[in-house]
């Protein structure tokens, strides 16, 4: 997908991983990308397997593959950089999560992360119709931000199958919630009508870490990374990490 190709941007010795968002790309995590560049920090965004070229091939792929999508970025930032900080949207938060369960890291910043997937009735059926039904309409979106509307680089429906494996994602996430004990910040819009109101009070009560901290945003949708706040949220990513690298 043109626009949408993983990118790194060289640094300091705080390396910083985002992870896009499920059939998202690496375009959307470039703001927050470029913001931490300016401010010091080596930054690579990974794409995940099966997104940014074809929605049949997320078809194919298992959540395994996502996270060993994420697992090679970590693998890479290690090799460049003396510590490392991982950051997601949605899907990305969920696998920053997972990552940060399994793997020693310097801290972790989940956007828009789901607790659990939003109660759509469809969801129960997957496994019968997604032969039938290879692709799901995604809906109307929650854009505050019409520009970033314009611009965002996705597939414009859900791999029927592949929600099946975001579904196991999710589950394998909460059950390793309490692994997770590096500094921690979420982020989530009131205003987002992907995933559900309770997810970051879920997550932020779950989770094992003792240095953890949440921001609500208003004027913003699910992709908070994009919308009209997004430079307050820059500014508190740019603050959580100044608290748990310069005085940790």
């Amino acid at each position: 997908m043109h626009g949408a190709e993983p990118f790194l941007i060289p640094g300091g010795e705080t390396g910083c991983l985002l992870i896009h968002g499920y059939t998202g790309t690496p375009f959307e995590m470039r703001m927050l990308g470029d913001f931490l560049a300016q401010a010091g920090y080596t930054v690579l965004a990974p794409r995940l397997s099966g997104h940014a070229t074809q929605p049949e091939d997320m078809t194919r792929g298992r959540w395994q593959d996502w996270q060993a999508s994420v697992e090679d970025g970590l693998n890479l930032l290690k090799g460049c950089t003396k510590r490392q900080v991982v950051m997601g949207l949605s899907l990305g938060g969920v696998l920053a999560l997972l990552t940060a369960a399994r793997f020693p890291v310097s801290g972790v910043v989940s956007f828009s992360a789901p607790g659990v997937l939003p109660l759509d009735p469809r969801i129960k059926w997957v496994p019968a119709i997604y032969p039938i039904y290879p692709m799901l309409h995604k809906g109307v979106p929650d854009w505050h931000n019409p520009d970033a509307a314009k611009d965002h680089k996705e597939y414009r429906n859900y791999p029927t199958r592949s929600l099946i494996e975001l579904n196991k994602v999710v589950i394998t996430m909460r059950a390793e919630l309490d692994k997770v004990t590096a500094p921690v910040l979420f982020v989530q819009s009131h205003q987002d009508k992907v995933i559900s109101p309770g997810c970051m009070d879920y997550l932020y009560e779950h989770v094992g870490s003792k240095n953890k901290s949440r921001m609500w945003v208003e004027n913003s949708g699910h992709v908070v990374i994009r919308e009209p706040e997004r430079e307050k949220v820059f500014l508190e990513v740019k603050n959580f990490l100044h608290r748990i690298l310069i005085n940790p």
